[in-house]
């Protein structure tokens, strides 16, 4: 018997979809991911059911906003997703990634002891995982950001909060109007391997961010590197081990053999914590404070 309900309505392959129980302040939580194959009517469609039927929905495969230091940037496409949900609450997950993925470079560097000023860290996304980003570069870690590459195909790198920034101010207002399926892989794009960009994850000692991104772009070779990523199964795990990867470090937990998004962890927080709305950031902090959540790390 469960609590609360939480479903991820994906735009993702629905390969990937699975189910867990979860107990979060007291209560137990049901989740479930259900991708739609990158059919945007579907995911309308499924928005649109569990409206005031389950507790809490989450937006997988994209984001609603690009969160960038204090500035939330629409997502036209991913709110048309959701523009019918009038009763439950809906995330994507930026909760999440705005606490709970900032404090990933401080455990790394705690459970693998690292020296920041020895490592060099490959991040495929920086708008869409700022908060990683800035626990990175305020950690000492040199990074490159790859969002012109991974999104728009530009081989052009970013090596600063800075530009990041600046980036976000002059083209999100732009890129946000795009097609969702120009700016992340959808469908059956998300199990696809084609490498590139291998100069620059030859030249990481750690890849980090959307494992989607990282997973379609990655080199055969990949012997050491560390990976710090998220909703990641299985056979996710054992793709990154024919590769050479060693460790994998997930910002969720893993349930069911596999991690979920941050959008569908969120949801689950935000259905047990009974409020019907999205959480603050402190609320949140206060959440991942009170349950201990923290990320997990894999040896493969």
């Amino acid at each position: 018997m469960v609590d609360k309900v939480a479903v991820s309505v994906s735009l993702g392959s629905s390969t990937r979809d699975n189910k867990a129980i979860v107990e979060i302040l007291g209560k137990k939580v049901e989740i479930r991911r259900e991708g739609t194959d990158g059919d945007a009517e579907e995911a309308r469609k499924k928005f649109r059911e569990y409206d005031g039927v389950v507790d809490a929905l989450g937006v997988g495969g994209t984001d609603l906003y690009l969160r960038v230091g204090n500035k939330k940037y629409k997502l036209y496409g991913a709110l048309k997703l959701i523009k019918d949900v009038k009763n439950t609450p809906v995330v994507d997950g930026g909760g999440l990634k705005t606490t709970l993925e900032r404090e990933l470079a401080p455990f790394i560097i705690k459970e693998f002891n690292l020296n920041p000023e020895q490592e060099k860290v490959f991040i495929t996304s920086s708008v869409d995982r700022y908060g990683l980003t800035e626990g990175f570069s305020n950690n000492g870690f040199e990074f490159i950001a790859g969002d012109f590459m991974f999104a728009l195909g530009l081989p052009i790198r970013i090596k600063t909060l800075k530009g990041i920034r600046r980036l976000a101010t002059a083209l999100l207002p732009i890129l946000g109007r795009l097609p969702l399926s120009w700016l992340y892989p959808t469908g059956t794009k998300q199990v696809i391997n084609e490498p590139k960009w291998e100069k620059w994850f030859n030249w990481a000692t750690i890849i980090a961010g959307d494992f989607l991104y990282i997973r379609r772009h990655i080199p055969e070779n990949m012997d050491n590197k560390l990976i710090v990523t998220n909703t990641t199964t299985s056979a996710d795990l054992e793709f990154l081990k024919e590769r050479g990867i060693k460790n994998v470090v997930t910002t969720t937990p893993r349930l069911s053999g596999r991690s979920f998004g941050t959008n569908m962890f969120e949801a689950a927080i935000v259905a047990a914590s009974e409020l019907k709305r999205e959480l603050t950031e402190e609320e949140m902090l206060e959440v991942i404070k009170k349950e201990n959540i923290k990320p997990t790390i894999t040896k493969l």
